[in-house]
Order: structure tokens, then C-alpha cells, then sequence
């Protein structure tokens, strides 16, 4: 019987690593104009908030129409652009919009991102489910080692903690070495954005996790990342996962996100981490 903290919360990591999600599949530009959606609108987000605090960016992409698409011309020339323009971390979403197949979602990692998000099980996502069958996250797992892309494990549920203990007991390390993981909270059908869901889930993952952020999604986006903060974690913020700033204030830009959680970082005393340190901490490869 092991005794003393966890290995997870034992020591601080004196820098916080800021994930920005900007767009996401499920909002609308019509109903959210401020939503960046075009090329351009990623470019841009990009750029401030790599300058506010982010070093890592989870992209989905919109097509000319503004809808979700999967389309590797789309993805690449997406890719492209904001690798040409800052040096943050590439993180492409392979869980689309819960309407696209898993046939199109494995073929994201052809765009040649630095990371790439892998969802660890099956969810109910409000009205919807956002399918993830085994066979399929052990297909992207091992491909996403082929293809040297960094994995960001994204947990919604206790049992995906506990699928994660499956996937690395079956296949060992993902490329780099560093079990990254995300816990996205407060979707409705999934784990609840409270500090007692997040310990939860802390307390239960393997002890091959070299690091964890979380995210709460939309009221509990501050009282997750309040709690992260004091567990050990890093921070994903973003208009994929919250719309309003404050009590009847919308977000008119990412950046104010990026601005906020890197000003909960400082008074942490654990600063943003820089875009260098995070391909570091990551283990991204060079492209």
C-alpha cells in the first residue's frame, strides 16, 4: 500500500500550460458572429492569444459556410496558417461535431498537426452522443504514434480514467513519452465541473500522466479552473467551451479568456508557460 500524496498533486509545476479553444463544432456563427471561424478569424485568434498567454491551440475548422467539416485541404491549409504566422503548439480536434463519421475524424492527423486530442470513450453530449468505441481509440491511438503526433487525452467521464489505464496497458507510451490529459467538465451527460469531479478524476489516473489540464464548460469554466490550479493542472480556455465572460457579458474575443486564465495563473505563482517550454513539456516533435 503506497502512502504520502499523490503523485499527481505531490509537486507543483511552476508554469502553467493555457490551451486556447477557440471555435469548437457546436456553436453557430450566426447565432455567436464573434465566433472566429474563417482562416483569417483563426489567424488572428491565434496571434493574440499566443501574446495574452497560450502556447498550445485546439483547433476545429469551419468550411467557406461557416459549418464543421473535416476537410484535409481545410485542416492543412488551417494548420498552415497558424504555424506560419506563431509558435504555438497545433492541436487538431479528431472528434469533429458528433455528426461526422470515424472514418473522416481518424483522417485529421494527415493535416500534420504537433497534437491532436483522442476522446476515451463513448458520452452522451446533451442531445446528442459523441461516439467513441474502443476499436476506433485504440486505431487513432496507434496511428497517432506512427504519425509522431502528440496525443492530448480527453477525459469526460471517471470511466474514460479508467479506460486510459486500459489503452496504456495495452499499448504502452504515446509518441514523446508524456501522457498529456485533458478533463473536459460540465457537458451535459458527462462528469460534473466540480472540484469534487475533478479530484475524483485526478486521484484515479495511472501513474504514467506526466500532466493534466481541464476545462469546464460554460458556468463552470471558473470554478474549474480555480480548482485546477490548486490541484496541479494547466488550463484549456475558449469559445469552444464558454461564450460569456461574466454574469450577462458575452466574450467578444478569445484573448480576454487567454488574458483571464493566464491572470489566475500569476496569482497562482505558477505564470503562463511559453510556447518554447511547452513543446518541451510536451515533446512535440520539430516540423
Amino acid at each position: 500500500m503506497t502512502t504520502g500524496p499523490h503523485p499527481h498533486t505531490a509537486i507543483l509545476h511552476p508554469t502553467t500550460l493555457i490551451t486556447v479553444a477557440p471555435t469548437g463544432a457546436e456553436t453557430s456563427k450566426d447565432a455567436f458572429p464573434a465566433l472566429p471561424t474563417t482562416i483569417e478569424e483563426l489567424v488572428d485568434t491565434a496571434v493574440r492569444c499566443e501574446a495574452a498567454g497560450a502556447a498550445m491551440i485546439h483547433l476545429h475548422i469551419r468550411d467557406a459556410e461557416h459549418k464543421p467539416t473535416l476537410e484535409l485541404s481545410r485542416l492543412s491549409e488551417a494548420v498552415q496558417a497558424v504555424r506560419d504566422n506563431t509558435t504555438l503548439v497545433i492541436q487538431l480536434s479528431t472528434g469533429g461535431s458528433v455528426h461526422d463519421p470515424l472514418e473522416l475524424r481518424i483522417k485529421v492527423l494527415d493535416a500534420e498537426p504537433d497534437s491532436c486530442s483522442l476522446t476515451l470513450g463513448t458520452t452522451n453530449f446533451g442531445d446528442d452522443v459523441f461516439s467513441n468505441p474502443w476499436p476506433f481509440v485504440c486505431e487513432l491511438y496507434q496511428l497517432s504514434r506512427e504519425r509522431a503526433v502528440v496525443p492530448e487525452f480527453e477525459l469526460f467521464d471517471l470511466g474514460h480514467v479508467a479506460a486510459l489505464h486500459r489503452l496504456l496497458d495495452t499499448y504502452g507510451l504515446p509518441f514523446g513519452g508524456r501522457v498529456h490529459c485533458d478533463f473536459v467538465m460540465g457537458v451535459p451527460g458527462g462528469m460534473p465541473g466540480t472540484t469534487d469531479a475533478l479530484v475524483a478524476g485526478v486521484q484515479g489516473l495511472p501513474l504514467a500522466v506526466t500532466s493534466w489540464s481541464a476545462t469546464g464548460i460554460g458556468r463552470t469554466s471558473l470554478a474549474v479552473a480555480y480548482a485546477a490550479l490548486s490541484k496541479g493542472g494547466h488550463l484549456r480556455v475558449g469559445m469552444e467551451d464558454t461564450l460569456s465572460f461574466a454574469r450577462g457579458v458575452s466574450v467578444s474575443h478569445n484573448e480576454e479568456l487567454v488574458a483571464r486564465a493566464a491572470q489566475l495563473a500569476e496569482l497562482a505563482q505558477r505564470p503562463p508557460m511559453s510556447t518554447v517550454e511547452a513543446r518541451d513539456f510536451l515533446q512535440v516533435k520539430a516540423r
